[in-house]
This record gives structure tokens, sequence and C-alpha cells, in this order.
């Protein structure tokens, strides 16, 4: 009877694990994977989804792709042991991927791994002082130039307002900053927290407006940049830039408006943020939040996207939201669902990606290209074929601080749009 080193041995080489999870897997579409030693697999009907053909170039995949596909499949193609052939593309696996994710989530095994992921969810997000301030910058400190490369002139990284789907992602993201301010209901003086400000482009239309912003960040890079460009735009001196925390933030603001920062709390502070949001206001003052959910039940976040790309991130389930609402005693005045703007949003960013990959290459490397390839597909991915979207709160002390109803918010958004139109057509 053969012993267990050379059993294992024999399984090393050959596909052995493997397909007992693709066969699960791929009900839609077709996938043919190629081992290492060039013999084909294929899986799935070939109907309702994309042929795709990949390329396993280490015999250590069969046992990793099997018992963490998420990740490893992630880590082999940054690290080139997997390829795709025959004009497969990426965005082919990962599109046969999003479309047949109910089938791999019901494997045994994965059903394992999640469980584990759901019970360690609090000290993966475990975002205290300091430590949230390097999660947030392992992202976001990448140097300016890497994301002027493929984002809109305003450097707007979060999800754009599309009148229509074929709107321009610049025109889009004028929209967003417009939406906002119109959702704010500024009016000049107005003092303004803005929790998370990015490269500034909100902070410096909301300054444009006549209200006076205070911006917050723990990115360093982003606040160079954003105090750069309000300089350039003529309104540094109605914005003050701090690094600091949220929790850190002091005074009282009669708006707060946070946009694509709620993911980066952390389920066990989703109190701290709504209770700092409420301390900030002024009696009657209300604020906007901004953020990604998920509309499908509480879970965790994936490893790839936790390894490398948002440590200590996390999309709440609205059940989550508003159950931390509930203990913080904040009225809703507004919730509006922005169901593909993201994904109109993300597919922009990866197509100016892909025009400009060669520079990302020879500027950041090509296992950061191959990364960043793989993150702006998977979430591309996400809000078409996953439970991914983007809600826009309204929030307040009081039951009638933000207006009964929604008129407002166009009224106002019209008016914006006048104003930015008129002068370029040359009217008085």
């Amino acid at each position: 009877m053969p012993d267990a080193a050379s059993f294992l041995r024999r399984v090393a080489s050959r596909m052995f694990l493997l397909p007992h999870l693709l066969k699960r897997f791929v009900e839609k579409g077709r996938l043919v994977v190629i081992d290492e030693k060039g013999t084909q697999h294929s899986f799935g009907s070939g109907k309702d989804g994309p042929s795709v053909t990949m390329r396993l170039h280490d015999g250590k995949l069969d046992r990793e792709l099997f018992l963490n596909p998420e990740l490893v499949m992630a880590e082999a193609y940054m690290d080139g042991r997997l390829s795709f052939e025959s004009g497969s593309t990426l965005y082919d696996f990962l599109y046969l991927f999003s479309i047949n994710r109910r089938g791999l989530a019901a494997h045994p095994v994965q059903q394992a791994m999640r469980r584990s992921w759901r019970a360690l969810k609090r000290w993966h997000q475990a975002n205290a002082l300091g430590k949230a301030a390097k999660n947030a910058q392992s992202h976001y400190d990448n140097p300016p130039e890497f994301y002027r490369l493929w984002l809109d002139s305003q450097m707007i990284y979060s999800c754009a307002y599309f009148p229509t789907p074929e709107t321009s992602l610049e025109e889009a993201q004028q929209a967003k900053l417009r939406h906002i301010a119109a959702k704010l209901q500024l009016r000049p003086g107005m003092r303004v927290a803005e929790i998370g400000s990015g490269w500034g482009a909100l902070a410096i239309y909301l300054a444009q407006q006549g209200a006076h912003v205070t911006a917050i960040n723990v990115a360093t890079e982003q606040l160079a940049e954003s105090k750069k460009r309000a300089a350039e735009a003529g309104v540094l001196d109605r914005i003050t830039f701090f690094e600091r925390d949220y929790r850190e933030l002091t005074g009282t603001y009669d708006r707060v408006v946070s946009v694509g920062m709620m993911e980066h709390v952390g389920v066990n502070h989703f109190d701290d943020y709504f209770n700092t949001v409420k301390r900030l206001l002024v009696p009657g003052g209300y604020a906007m939040i901004h953020a990604i959910g998920r509309m499908s039940p509480p879970g965790s976040t994936a490893p790839f996207i936790r390894k490398y790309i948002f440590p200590g991130g996390y999309v709440p389930a609205m059940s989550e939201v508003f159950a931390s609402l509930e203990r913080t005693s904040m009225w809703v005045g507004d919730c509006e669902m922005l169901r593909l703007h993201y994904y109109w949003t993300i597919r922009h960013w990866r197509l100016n990606f892909e025009a400009k990959r060669p520079e990302v290459v020879a500027m950041m490397g090509e296992r950061f290209a191959r990364m960043w390839e793989f993150y702006l597909v998977a979430v591309e991915l996400g809000f078409l074929n996953g439970s991914n979207m983007v809600y826009q709160l309204l929030l307040a002390n009081e039951r009638d601080a933000v207006p009964v109803i929604r008129d407002f918010i166009t009224d106002d958004e019209r008016a914006l749009a006048r104003a930015e139109v008129l002068p370029a057509a040359g009217n008085p």
C-alpha cells in the first residue's frame, strides 16, 4: 500500500482538487483550464456566459485555488502564475466569476471559509485611532500622478452621478458635486465640515458656492494635492484642511458632508462615526452621507480587497447602517440609492487605466499594475452583477431639519447648473 508521501506526490502532479470546485461553480459560460502539464479541463455548459481559457503555470495552484480562490486567483495573476489564452482576458474571467458566484458560495469548503471571515470580521475592521490612518494611507498615498492618469480632471475618486449612461465621466463627476451641494441646501457663509476630503474637489466646489469648509483627511499626499488645487481655484482662504481622524474633529457646523468615507470606518465604529456627525451639527443643521452599501445581508470584506486594496474596510448592509442610526438617535431625512452609477463610473476608470497601462507600469511596476487591474475589474463587476450599490443619506438631530419634500434638491440642482452654464455661454 503506498505511503502518504507518495500519495501526496501523485496528487500534486495533476489537477486533483480544483475540478471538484469548478464542476459546481461554473454553471453559465465555459471555463477551460490548462494545467502545468498542458492538459485541458473544461467546465460549464458554454451557454449564457463567456468562454474563458486560463493556463496555470504552477502545480501548487490546484490546491491553493481550491482552498481560497478569491485571494489566490488575484495573487496568482499578479505574480504571473496564471495567464489567459485564446483571446480571453482578466475581464472575461471575472465576468464569468461574477455570474456564477452563487455556485462558488454554495461549495462546502467556501461556506466554511465565509463563516471564518464573518467570525473575524470585527477583528479585521478594528480601525482604532492611528491604525485607521495607516490603513487609509496604504491606498490613498500612492503618488497623485498615478491617480491623475485615469481619474477625471478634478481627480474625484468616488461614485459619479450619471443623468444618462452616455454622460461623460467629466460631466458625471461635476453633476455629482452639484447633486450633493443641492442636497446640502447651501447658503453663503454656512460652515461645512467635510469628513474624508479626497483631492479636494468637493471642498472647492462648496467654497465656490460661498461656504466656509473645514476638510479633514488622514492621507498626507491627498491633503498636499488638495491645498494646491484649492489655491489654484482661488478658494484656499475659505477652506481649512486638517490631517485628522474624524473622531478628533471639533466645533459645530451648519452642514456635515462625507463622501466615500464610511466604507473605511469598520462595523465596530459605525456608532462612533454617526455620533461624531451628531455632535458636529448645530441645532437645525444636517449631514449628507454618501457611501457604498450592499443590498444583501451583512457579510465580510473579500480577502483580496482586505489584504491589498482597503485594509480595515467594509461595505455595510443597509440593515447595519440603519441599526447604528437607531442606536445613535438620528433622523433620516432622505435616502437615495444609486444602483448603477458606480458601475458606469468604474467602467470609465478601468478603460482609462487600460489606455494608460504602459505609463502605470513605468511608474509603479508590473505587479502593481496587475493588482489594480484586478481591483478595478472586480469592483466594476460587483456593481453590475453583485450586490453593491451607493446610497446617500440626509441625517439630522431634529425631525424637521431637512425639508419635508424633496423638491428643494431638484430646484437647487437646476439653479447650480444654470450658474455653471451661463458664464460659459457669455451670458451676464
